[in-house]
C-alpha cells in the first residue's frame, strides 16, 4: 500500500490560522520591520493584499545592509467591474495618498494599488470599505473577483448578468469575522462561538478559484480561462440560462510538463435561478476533491483532468440533487473590447478607452489619471473595468456628453482609442519591479515592443487588423498569454518564450514557437510571420489561424501538448522577400 502524501505547507498554515487571523494584527503593529511574518504573508492574501518589495532597489539596499524595500499590493474586488464615479474618485484619492500614485486595472476587472507601506495598510483597507468596496477574497485560496461582460450596449441582458455576478461573489465570500476584526476594528467576541465557514470549511480551497460570465458573441472576459464559466444563452432577446464550463486556467511552470494552461470544458446548461447554486456546488467539488498535497497541481483544472469532465459533471449533479441540462449552441466572435463611442436605445452613450497595460497614471505627455478624475467629477453614469484592462465611461447622459468630450480632448484621452488594432488588443501583467514571481519585464517593456511591431504592421497595411498579443513576466499567465494569437512569456531577465496560434475568440490555446528569445530579437522573429500573414491570408482569416495553417505551430487542444513546438524552418513557402530570418 502506497504511503499517503503529506499535505502542502499552506494547508497547515490555514488550519492554524483560526479562520485567517493568524498573527496578522501583531505583525501590523511591529514597527521594527516593514515586513510581516512569512505565514501571515500567506494569510494576508485572503484579505486582499500581497507583501512585495521593490526589486529595482534590492541590490543597492543589500549593499547598504538594509532590509528589502517592503510594501504591499492591495487588490479591490469589483464584481462585474462596475463602480460609481464617486468610487472611482475615492480609488484615485487612495492611490495618490497611500500608494505609488497609480491605479492598475487588472485582467479580472479589479483595482490594484502598489507601494503601500505597512503603517498605511490598515487605514487604506478601512477607507476602501468606507467607499462601499472591499478587498476580502480578492486573493487567496477562495473564489476571486467574479467577472462578467461589462458592456451595456452589447446586450439587453447585461443588467441580469451583472446582478448574477454580484450574487455569486456575495454568496462565495468567506464568512470569517477576521477581516472585520483586523481591518475594520470590530471586536472579537471573547469566548464566543467559533467562526463557521459553511462553504469553505476551516482550510478553504486547495488553490484560488476563478469564475466569469460571458454574453456571446463577445468573449471579452475569456471565459475558457476560468475554473468555472457561465456562457449566457439568449433567445428572442431574453436570457434563458447559461452553459456551464469547468476546468480552465492559465498558469504553468517553465520546464515542468505536469503544469500547463487549460481551457474549460462545456458540460451542461442551467437556468438563471440555478446559477448561484451551481457555482457553490462546483466550488464544493473542488474543495472536496482538489489536490491539497501539491500546490502546483491544486487548481481545479487538474482536478478536472485527473477525473475527467464527465466525472466532474456527475459530482456536481450529485451535489445539486438534480442534473444539468445538455449544453446549448453558442458562438463567440472575439475576446477584445469595442473602442470609441456607442449610443444605446435609451439615449445614453458609452465610451471605451484604451488604458495601456491597465496602468492609470499621469505623465508629462499624458495626464490620464488627472483626466479621468475630472471626468468622474462631472459624470452621472458609471465606470466599468473591462477584463482587457480598459475602461468604459458608461451611461453618459446627453447633458453630460459635451463636457466629457471637452475633457477627453483636453487631457489627450481621445487619442487612446485611435491606436493600432494590435495595441488596442494587447495586455500586460505588472511584472517587475513589484511582482516577486516575475522573471522578466512585461508592463514596462510592452509599449516599446508594440512600437517596434507597429512598424511592421503599418508597412504591411495591417494597422486596423486586430491581432491579440499578451505579455507576462512569468508563466503564471495573469495576462492570459496562452490564449493569445501572440503570447510572450518571461523566461529570464531579457528573455521570453514566444507562443503562437491562440484563438482570436479565446477558444484555442497557443503553442510554444521559440524558447528564450532575447527581447531585441522578438521583432525580427515575428516580422516575416506578420509579412506572410499580410500577403497570404485567406479572406477573414485570423492571425492565430494563419500561424497554424502556415505550419509555424500545430493546433493545441488541451494538456501537456501545449509545451511542444515544431520546427518552423520546415515550413518556408513564402517568396524571396518574405523568407524566415533565423535567430543568430
Amino acid at each position: 500500500m502506497s504511503e499517503e502524501k503529506p499535505l502542502a505547507a499552506n494547508e497547515s498554515i490555514k488550519t492554524r490560522s483560526n479562520y485567517l487571523r493568524g498573527t496578522i494584527a501583531a505583525g501590523l503593529a511591529d514597527t521594527s520591520t516593514g515586513a510581516i511574518p512569512e505565514d501571515d504573508g500567506q494569510l494576508l492574501k485572503f484579505h486582499g493584499t500581497y507583501q512585495q518589495d521593490d526589486r529595482d532597489l534590492r541590490a543597492e539596499r543589500r549593499k547598504q545592509k538594509l532590509e528589502k524595500a517592503y510594501s504591499f499590493m492591495v487588490r479591490i474586488r469589483v464584481p462585474g467591474g462596475v463602480v460609481t464615479p464617486a468610487q472611482w474618485l475615492e480609488t484615485d484619492r487612495l492611490a495618490t495618498r497611500f500608494a505609488n500614485g497609480t491605479i492598475k486595472l487588472t485582467t479580472r476587472q479589479a483595482f490594484q494599488f502598489h507601494g503601500i507601506i505597512k503603517s498605511d495598510l490598515k487605514r487604506t483597507i478601512r477607507e476602501i470599505n468606507q467607499a462601499a468596496m472591499d478587498t476580502i477574497a480578492a486573493c487567496g485560496d477562495v473564489n476571486r473577483n467574479v467577472m462578467c461582460n461589462p458592456n451595456p450596449y452589447l446586450s439587453a441582458v447585461h443588467g441580469e448578468v451583472l446582478k448574477l455576478a454580484r450574487d455569486i461573489s456575495s454568496h462565495l465570500t468567506p464568512q470569517t469575522r477576521a477581516y472585520h476584526e483586523i481591518w475594520l476594528d470590530d471586536e472579537q467576541i471573547a469566548g464566543g462561538e467559533e467562526d463557521v465557514e459553511p462553504i469553505y470549511g476551516k482550510t478553504y480551497l486547495p488553490r484560488k478559484f476563478k469564475i466569469a460570465i460571458a454574453v456571446p458573441p463577445s468573449n471579452d472576459v475569456d471565459v475558457f480561462a476560468n475554473c468555472l464559466a457561465f456562457i449566457a444563452i439568449v433567445e428572442d432577446g431574453k436570457l434563458v440560462g447559461f452553459n456551464v464550463a469547468v476546468g480552465g486556467g492559465m498558469g504553468s511552470s517553465h520546464g515542468n510538463l505536469a503544469t500547463y494552461p487549460r481551457l474549460a470544458d462545456v458540460i451542461g446548461f442551467c437556468t438563471p435561478a440555478q446559477v448561484v447554486e451551481v457555482a457553490e456546488k462546483t466550488v464544493l467539488v473542488q474543495r472536496d476533491f482538489g489536490d491539497r498535497t501539491e500546490r502546483k497541481h491544486a487548481r481545479f483544472k487538474y482536478t478536472v483532468d485527473d477525473h475527467g469532465a464527465a466525472w466532474i459533471l456527475e459530482k456536481i449533479n450529485a451535489y445539486l440533487g438534480y442534473a444539468l441540462e445538455p449544453a446549448r449552441p453558442f458562438v463567440f466572435e472575439d475576446n477584445g473590447d469595442r473602442f470609441g463611442w456607442v449610443d444605446d436605445s435609451n439615449g445614453n452613450s458609452h465610451l471605451t478607452i484604451c488604458v495601456q497595460g491597465g496602468r492609470v497614471l499621469d505623465t508629462p505627455a499624458y495626464p490620464l489619471l488627472s483626466g479621468l478624475r475630472e471626468i468622474a467629477k462631472v459624470h452621472d453614469g458609471d465606470m466599468r473595468l473591462t477584463a482587457n484592462q480598459n475602461l468604459i465611461i458608461a451611461n453618459v447622459s446627453p447633458a453630460k456628453r459635451p463636457a466629457i468630450n471637452l475633457l477627453l480632448d483636453k487631457y489627450g484621452i481621445s487619442d487612446s482609442y485611435r491606436h493600432s488594432a494590435l495595441r488596442l488588443n494587447s495586455l500586460a501583467c505588472v511584472a517587475l519591479p513589484t511582482c516577486g514571481l516575475a522573471l522578466a519585464e512585461a508592463e514596462r517593456h510592452l509599449p516599446n515592443l508594440l512600437t517596434e511591431l507597429e512598424e511592421i504592421i503599418e508597412h504591411h497595411g495591417l494597422r486596423h487588423d486586430a491581432i491579440t498579443l499578451r505579455m507576462t513576466g512569468c508563466p503564471n499567465g495573469c495576462a492570459r498569454p496562452f490564449i493569445a494569437e501572440i503570447g510572450i512569456v518571461g523566461r529570464a531577465p531579457g528573455r521570453y518564450n514566444v507562443y503562437l496560434g491562440g484563438g482570436f475568440a479565446g477558444q484555442r490555446l497557443a503553442k510554444l514557437y521559440r524558447e528564450s528569445v532575447p527581447a531585441d530579437a522578438i521583432k525580427p522573429l515575428l516580422a516575416p510571420i506578420i509579412a506572410r500573414y499580410a500577403h497570404e491570408r485567406d479572406d477573414g482569416e485570423r492571425f492565430g489561424d494563419f500561424c497554424i495553417r502556415a505550419g509555424y505551430v500545430a493546433a493545441t487542444v488541451q494538456g501537456a501538448d501545449f509545451h511542444q513546438n515544431i520546427n518552423p524552418e520546415a515550413f518556408t513557402k513564402a517568396g524571396p522577400n518574405l523568407q524566415e530570418t533565423p535567430l543568430s
